[in-house]
């Protein structure tokens, strides 16, 4: 509607829920849940129904884990029988050579193992994706039902990229961890035990030298994160400063034209990122020290070992089969380590976005319907506000003790400074708000005790702010009515004076009318709205200021097809033009939510008040003009 609103919905950027690349994710700042086992215990109520196939997942992924764990301390076997082949035939001992076939044995051992954890890698993925998916549909359906269902007054409160942000970043965050950071978790401790305990079994020295480079990889890593962390943060304001003041540019580009603003726009635009830049730049390049870092840690660990280990092989302590599997299994030793720390802090960044899920799922939705709700067939039109009283703060009340009687057939045209009430009015009438006191009666029941739904099916609307959807110009005239048929269609939009321009419009009726509705203009646009009204063929009529974006001319055939529509039916005109209303059976002049005046335009105008002085002065204004 086009007078109060709460606020002013307009798109944000959306804030940053996932990793982007260009360094470990822990080196990010994590969000953080105000109540992190709460939400988990309710995100796995999600996860209850699917608990079987998630237990496969997780059999399958340790078993695959530790296959893939097994065969280097395998493989390390085959090492040792090509060595000591070769070190026989060198020292020309008695049956020197190589036991190939023992050899190929190990090797076609060690392949089949990686080939089944391969496979079940493969199955867990495709199990895994499956259950993810289903799960964030039925939270996608839980959102969207619930979102159904939500009053008003939560649209007015919340921003469209908020809502846009919780729908779809939040919801892909957790669809992301699900499918992947879940099982990699279990994957990486499994990996993480199964790992250590190898080691331990070939050499507990080993394990011992090894384990000194940990403490060194967290030192290193920790240091980096705690000053990269700073600079991601700043990162992140600067996109969301950035991705503003484009959007924001592009927006409004005829103002920024029109008032010779570019210099200044390009001037903020280079100021802010430079300074995206900058952040960045030592964001990026300080996470990337992390992996070169904690692999040269890694090479200086395998050196260690390997001097160690070729000294134990000297000693016969162990075998250079095991000192190669050992080797191996130290870099599967830091890799997980890595992992579950990336893991960690995405999880926290998940649960913070199930908590934000949650938030919408938990908003207090419509006043639920009453069992014995009428429906109604038919509606009249005889309303009645009784003592009405209304506030959308409590401290501030906009309407108090209003009193309005309109007969069936009316016209009632509602006048008044922007902020006065006007659009209050309609939105209690159709109950997207609730009063506080008094009733509001439609031909007697008060609509509290109407099945809401079958309240607004009586209403026809036509506002200020068009509204069209991505699709043909016949589809959206359509939506004013279920199985509309083409002859209606087209009677409709020769009453709303718009079947001329649709007609020498290429497609005609089949034209595409794009997302943001531009290739047609705002008067045709509002042309199409009122031909979708008509079409609905509504007990109450309600118009907001509905012609305001149409031609002089235009306006004069729209509101004699107007005139015609709202014959017989109950119609309240919100105006701004008051040259628009004159014809009206009742005015009502509102000023912070009270009828400060009410009659016809004649009597009105006879009592020389406010309503007068709105008039004359919007027509002295014309004569001004003229």
């Amino acid at each position: 509607m086009a007078d109060e609103k709460r606020t002013t919905p307009q798109f944000r950027p959306m804030p940053d829920r996932g990793p982007r690349p260009g360094g470990p994710m822990f080196a990010r700042p994590a969000e953080k849940a105000k109540d992190f086992k709460g939400t988990l215990r309710r995100l796995i109520t999600y996860l209850k129904p699917y608990f079987v196939p998630i237990v496969i997942v997780l059999a399958i992924t340790i078993t695959a884990t530790v296959l893939t764990i097994i065969a280097p301390k395998i493989l390390g076997k085959a090492t040792t029988e090509i060595f000591r082949g070769i070190m026989a035939k060198m020292l020309r001992l008695p049956n020197a050579g190589i036991n190939f076939s023992y050899v190929a044995r190990i090797l076609i051992q060690v392949s089949i193992l990686y080939i089944i954890s391969a496979l079940l890698n493969y199955i867990q993925q495709y199990v895994m994706a499956g259950v993810s998916q289903k799960i964030v549909m039925k939270m996608r359906k839980d959102i969207s039902e619930k979102l159904s269902r939500l009053p008003l007054k939560f649209y007015d409160s919340k921003t469209h990229g908020e809502i846009l942000s919780r729908v779809i970043n939040d919801v892909d965050l957790i669809s992301n961890t699900l499918q992947q950071s879940l099982v990699q978790f279990v994957s990486g401790i499994i990996s993480i035990v199964g790992v250590l305990i190898m080691m331990l079994t070939i050499s507990p020295l080993l394990t011992g030298v090894t384990a000194l480079t940990l403490p060194l990889s967290i030192a290193a890593t920790a240091f980096i994160a705690k000053y990269s962390q700073r600079y991601f943060i700043r990162q992140q304001k600067r996109l969301g400063e950035i991705s503003g003041h484009t959007e924001e540019t592009y927006g409004g580009h005829v103002v920024v034209k029109a008032y010779l603003r570019e210099k200044d726009s390009i001037e903020k635009f280079e100021d802010i990122n430079k300074q995206l830049y900058d952040a960045s730049y030592k964001a990026q390049f300080l996470s990337g020290m992390i992996m070169p870092l904690m692999r040269f840690i890694g090479n200086l660990g395998y050196v260690i070992v390997s001097v160690v280990g070729g000294i134990l092989v000297t000693k016969r302590a162990i075998t250079i089969g095991d000192v190669q599997a050992f080797i191996q299994y130290s870099q599967q030793f830091t890799q997980p380590i890595v992992q579950i720390s990336n893991i960690a802090n995405l999880i926290q960044s998940t649960i913070a976005a199930a908590e934000r899920v949650f938030e919408v799922l938990d908003e207090p939705e419509e006043r639920p319907e009453k069992p014995e709700a009428v429906k109604l067939e038919r509606v009249k039109g005889e309303i009645n506000f009784e003592k009405v009283y209304f506030s959308y703060v409590p401290e501030k009340p906009l309407i108090e003790d209003l009193n309005i009687e309109v007969k069936s057939g009316q016209r009632i045209a509602i006048v008044g400074p922007t902020g006065a009430g006007k659009t209050t009015l309609v939105n209690l009438l159709m109950r997207f708000y609730e009063i506080q006191n008094g009733s509001i009666k439609l031909d007697g029941i008060d609509i509290r005790d109407i099945h809401k739904n079958n309240l607004r099916k009586s209403f026809g609307m036509v506002l200020q702010d068009t509204w069209l959807f991505n699709g043909t110009i016949r589809e959206n005239i359509a939506y004013g009515k279920e199985n509309a048929t083409e002859d209606e269609i087209i009677k409709a939009a020769k009453m709303a004076q718009a079947h001329h321009f649709i007609m020498a419009l290429p497609d005609g009726y089949e034209t595409m009318i794009n997302e943001e509705a531009t290739n047609i203009s705002y008067g045709e646009k509002q042309l199409i709205t009122i031909a979708r009204a008509f079409l609905s063929d509504p007990d109450i009529l309600i118009l907001d200021e509905a012609t305001s974006n149409v031609d002089t001319l235009t306006e004069i055939y729209i509101q004699k097809a107007m005139d015609d529509l709202m014959k017989g039916r109950t119609s309240f005109i919100i105006a701004h033009r008051l040259s628009t209303i004159r014809n009206a059976d009742l005015i009502l002049v509102m000023n912070e939510g009270k009828i400060i005046e009410k009659g016809t335009h004649k009597e009105l105008l006879e009592k020389n008040g406010f309503y007068a002085q709105l008039y004359k002065s919007q027509f002295l204004g014309a004569l001004v003009d003229a």
